[in-house]
């Protein structure tokens, strides 16, 4: 695309230190589906484009090849937004002092965001006359930074849990509760498996027959709703509906590892067979699709498809019937497809 990216490194520094440029840092990673719609709608956009030329110097980066940047960053970005995810977007100075983060940015102001178009002017401006605001920014970005890393580094002591901690947690968890479809919080609704994990070691410590119950509930509706996969098995990324209906269809590697578990450790309590065919399924899926011949597991399968996403998983009325013949009814009754 149009942009002149440059891989991360002291090239690209020394360039905009230079130029007396900020640098724009954009990271993303090959399976992510905003990280696609960012850079056909903005970055291989030349009115984009050009903007980002004019005023950065732009380095990419991809999160799977430099865990350490994207793990640095992200963590400015919750600290600075409170939030997280991919695509990342960092301006920081030419000596990696961030002062701006966001995730997706549009290319024109939507979805309640401030776009492309409108940012770029906006820090170009900050940064030729109103640069002291800027640095700011980055020395409190840079302080918070230090204070955690100090945090980190510190020896940490054996402590005993108080067991207030653990019960406050499956409060918390308990109030945040979907009692109808299960899970946890409403739309985008993520599996999230250690939450799982957490409450049946509680109920194995406890017996809390409620904590067994949040996590089957959970399970089954994650089964059998549209966020696994019913003919290729695997669990896509998260749901955009409450009823995990509708889902983003990114399978990560990482979600069917710590799901494998959850099921696994369901099963061992409850012996219950859905959990037993859930885990036989999802293991090969894991073989079938996430093994490289070369002997390691790809991290991710993409959820788009020729362009589209979803495309691979989505099924039209015609085909089912034209597949299933007289058995097309049933399908179309029991998958709500209309």
């Amino acid at each position: 695309n149009p942009v002149d990216w440059y891989p991360w490194g002291e090239e690209a520094f020394n360039w905009a230190a230079e130029l007396d440029k900020p640098v724009f840092l954009s990271i993303g990673y090959s399976s992510c589906h905003w990280c696609h719609v960012m850079a056909e709608e903005s970055f291989e956009d030349l009115s984009v484009a050009e903007l980002i030329n004019d005023v950065f110097v732009a380095v990419k980066v991809d999160r799977e090849e430099r865990p350490d940047i994207d793990n640095l960053y992200m963590t400015v970005c919750q600290l600075m937004t409170r939030q997280g995810g991919w695509p990342l977007t960092i301006i920081m100075t030419p000596d990696k002092k961030p002062f701006f983060a966001a995730t997706y940015i549009p290319k024109r102001n939507r979805y309640g965001r401030i776009g492309l178009l409108e940012l770029i002017p906006l820090i170009k401006e900050l940064w030729q006359n109103k640069r002291e605001e800027l640095m700011k920014n980055a020395e409190k970005a840079i302080e918070i930074l230090k204070y955690e890393e100090h945090h980190e580094s510190l020896p940490k002591e054996k402590v005993q849990i108080n067991t207030d901690i653990i019960t406050d947690a499956v409060m918390e968890l308990n109030m945040i509760y979907d009692d109808i479809y299960g899970g946890f919080g409403t739309a985008p609704k993520f599996p999230i498996p250690h939450q799982g994990i957490f409450l049946l070691n509680y109920y194995n410590k406890s017996g809390d027959k409620k904590a067994l119950e949040m996590v089957e509930k959970t399970l089954i509706q994650m089964r059998a709703g549209g966020i696994y996969d019913h003919l290729g098995s695997g669990f896509h990324r998260y749901s955009t509906d409450r009823s995990w209906s509708l889902p983003h269809f990114e399978k990560m590697l990482y979600d069917q590892a710590l799901l494998l578990y959850l099921f696994t450790t369901a099963y061992q309590i409850t012996k219950k067979d859905l959990y037993k065919s859930t885990i036989v399924e999802l293991v090969r899926y894991l073989k079938r699709e996430l093994s490289s011949d070369k002997g390691a597991f790809y991290s991710a399968e993409d959820a788009d498809s020729e362009g589209e996403e979803g495309k691979f998983y989505l099924w039209e009325i015609e085909e089912i019937k034209n597949i299933l013949k007289d058995d097309a009814d049933i399908i179309i009754d029991l998958y709500n497809v209309n």
